[in-house]
């Protein structure tokens, strides 16, 4: 297989590098750079120029604002956006709900939904997990009650993520508890946060910061019409929601850029008559990082051209297991490179730890959650055996 880009991909790839580099506010982008937080407003700003520009959800439906690019142009759109250290537009507005209105959902929720859905006039988020339904995600408990024209939920979400900032949440809730399967009986509920009985508590995490939370219901009401699809088939419009969510999860642009922080800091580093980036040991240790990013980049471009027909391929698994392992490396190693500068945080302007040393710590441990989300590593193990291996 020839791995090369053409001309017109090479073409393509220049395009949205200086689109990512010119367009987005380079304030924004170095703060995302150096791992500061950007805030809501910068999110949504960001977000906004790149759908104005087409550019937010390229993966939709072309009459919702997608755009008809091979797998290979939307590759390279994600990667030159990781790169540039631009934020991602909101995942559970492009890749999770929003393609499932788009697949599923009415034509009134469409035109309702779809459109500020691009552009971050509605902020989304995920109510799927529970305190005993994570990775078991089909036992949850959270139940929807058909009561005249409302649906009416009782029960509890945990670790939902940026519920602090969201409009509405998408939930699933057992509609049928009395089906054969755990796994049938579920709806895809679309639910206003400002509903009387939604209560939002915040988890503090084991970074100090403030991401996820518990959210409860208790008699929420909900109008009918805000269910998607077809009551009972919520777990299919779940998987298809989790096939997208594990698209791009790779983020090698991210440990790209990761990477290339952790030499330009160890170049500035004293270490006998050298730099730290001359210590055999060291040097070694980047070069190997170099080569593992190389290699599944590699197997990310094999699997991006397999992908052509549209259907899922198990390799992915290789890449959200590998990827994530690679985010947490290149972080581990910005964090040893800052050595002790790293164990302050937010320390102000009485010790010399550098800003962006005092956040390699809290990013280092903020990021233990990528082989956890969107399938764990056990997880992705699991599907590597069975459906790769044929163990």
């Amino acid at each position: 297989m020839n791995l090369a880009l053409t001309d017109e991909e090479l073409a393509f790839r220049d395009e949205m590098r200086t689109f990512f580099t010119t367009q987005i506010p380079a304030e924004i982008r170095e703060r995302y750079a150096r791992g500061e937080e950007v805030g809501k407003e910068g999110f949504i700003e960001s977000q906004r120029i790149l759908n104005a520009n087409g550019l937010a959800t390229p993966h939709w439906p072309v009459e919702w604002g997608g755009r008809d690019w091979t797998p290979v142009q939307k590759h390279i759109w994600l990667d030159e956006l990781q790169l540039a250290s631009v934020p991602e537009p909101l995942a559970f507005n492009t890749s999770m709900v929003g393609p499932v209105i788009a697949a599923f959902g009415s034509q009134e929720q469409k035109e309702k939904f779809l459109p500020p859905t691009a552009n971050l006039d509605i902020w989304w988020c995920q109510g799927f997990s529970e305190p005993e339904a994570g990775s078991d995600l089909a036992s949850l408990k959270t139940r929807a009650v058909r009561d005249g024209d409302d649906y009416v939920l009782n029960g509890q979400k945990t670790w939902t993520t940026l519920a602090q900032h969201a409009d509405w949440i998408f939930v699933l809730a057992r509609t049928n508890p009395d089906a054969p399967k755990k796994q049938a009986g579920i709806s895809f509920i679309l639910v206003d946060m400002k509903t009387p009985g939604v209560t939002v508590r915040p988890i503090k995490l084991i970074d100090g910061g403030y991401e996820v939370n518990e959210i409860f219901f208790e008699d929420v009401r909900v109008p009918a019409e805000n269910l998607v699809g077809e009551e009972n088939q919520g777990w299919s419009y779940a998987k298809f929601l989790l096939g997208n969510e594990r698209t791009g999860v790779t983020r090698l642009g991210f440990s790209k850029v990761r990477l290339a922080q952790a030499k330009e800091r160890a170049a500035e580093i004293s270490v006998g008559e050298g730099t730290l980036l001359d210590d055999p040991l060291f040097a070694a240790r980047i070069a190997e990082l170099e080569n593992e990013i190389i290699a599944l980049e590699l197997t990310q471009l094999r699997v991006v051209a397999s992908s052509a027909d549209g259907k899922p391929n198990p390799a992915s698994s290789l890449l959200k297991l590998r990827g994530s392992e690679l985010q947490q490396a290149t972080l581990e190693l910005l964090t040893d490179v800052a050595g002790p500068d790293s164990l302050p945080f937010a320390a102000g302007d009485g010790i010399s730890s550098p800003l962006w040393a005092q956040r390699t710590t809290p990013t280092y441990l903020n990021y233990r959650k990528v082989s956890i989300y969107s399938g764990s590593s056990e997880v992705q193990r699991s599907i590597i055996a069975s459906s790769i291996l044929g163990l």
